[in-house]
């Protein structure tokens, strides 16, 4: 499996380990980018993710056998209309969002009868760092995409983007959208609302600086993601809302548990829930959970 040149609509984090690791892999010959900041494009040039820079999304796009989106979700439908008239018969797309009802939505109002060109996916690998400078080529290496193909895929075009990814080092799993917006606003969206909440309300008391002087490596490891870009995650939560309020509501729900148990003084039921949820926490590091098994 190789493309002779891809498209990167996006050169940070996501997009530019994309590159790195299907130039490392010699899955590729040459990468173009694109993007909104001028600094960064430079900085990817400067560290080999990309050999050249387009104007806009469609030159990016022209003569690319594979195209990866990966701007924050809310730019989907803008890039999408740019990119319809420029892809060629054989030209595929994938993408890194991390939603997938309202990318797909954006891509069958945009793409028309070239919606099938286009086969969704969602690499599990962000960190807390954005920008190109954040990527490595080694990012994807073990972890997992989760790919959502449409019912208008060809077999063997979904299969080739599935390679693409493979190629970077990832393992490849699939899913439907549905399914895949509902998992990932209980483990992911949700983590990200907590850390941003808590951060953010820690801040706004008079006492913050004595806070967060006193805070140490527990305070650092639950909020680290809360260094996560904004303008990402602020179109994450928007676009999965449904999923997310349903997952809030959980959570406050366990919180409510607690909070009568601590009420109560029950220490013994408090116990209870925090070795529960040690022992499902260390079977999860152990690998005990077959993330392709269904309930």
């Amino acid at each position: 499996m190789r493309f002779e040149r891809v498209a990167v609509i996006g050169v940070g984090l996501i997009g530019g380990s994309f590159a790195l690791a299907l130039k490392a892999a010699g899955a590729c010959s040459a990468v173009i980018g694109v993007g909104r900041n001028a600094d960064n494009l430079r900085a990817a040039r400067e560290c080999g993710a990309i050999d050249a820079i387009a104007a806009d999304p469609a030159a990016a796009a022209r003569g690319a056998d594979l195209v990866l989106v990966a701007t924050p979700v809310a730019q989907y439908a803008a890039v999408f209309a740019a990119l319809a008239p420029a892809l060629g018969a054989h030209t595929l797309v994938t993408d890194a969002g991390s939603t997938k009802r309202d990318v797909i939505a954006a891509a069958r109002a945009a793409l028309g009868a070239k919606l099938a060109r286009f086969v969704p996916a969602h690499p599990i690998a962000g960190a807390e760092h954005s920008g190109v400078r954040a990527a490595r080529v080694d990012l994807y290496r073990g972890r997992r995409v989760v790919l959502t193909p449409l019912a208008e895929n060809d077999p063997a075009d979904a299969a080739r983007v599935e390679a693409a990814w493979r190629a970077c080092g990832a393992r490849t799993s699939s899913m439907s959208a549905e399914e895949h917006d509902a998992v990932f606003a209980a483990v992911s969206h949700l983590p990200h609302v907590l850390a941003y909440a808590l951060v953010h309300e820690l801040a706004g008391r008079a006492n913050s600086a004595q806070l967060f002087g006193f805070a140490a490596g527990g305070f650092r490891d639950f909020t680290r993601i809360a260094s996560s870009h904004p303008e990402m995650w602020r179109d994450i939560c928007v676009a999965n809302r449904d999923a997310l309020r349903a997952e809030l509501d959980r959570y406050m729900a366990k919180l409510a548990e607690i909070r009568a148990r601590l009420d109560a003084g029950d220490g013994a039921a408090l116990e209870r829930i925090f070795i529960e949820a040690r022992a499902a926490r260390e079977r999860w590091l152990n690998g005990e959970f077959d993330a392709d098994s269904k309930p």
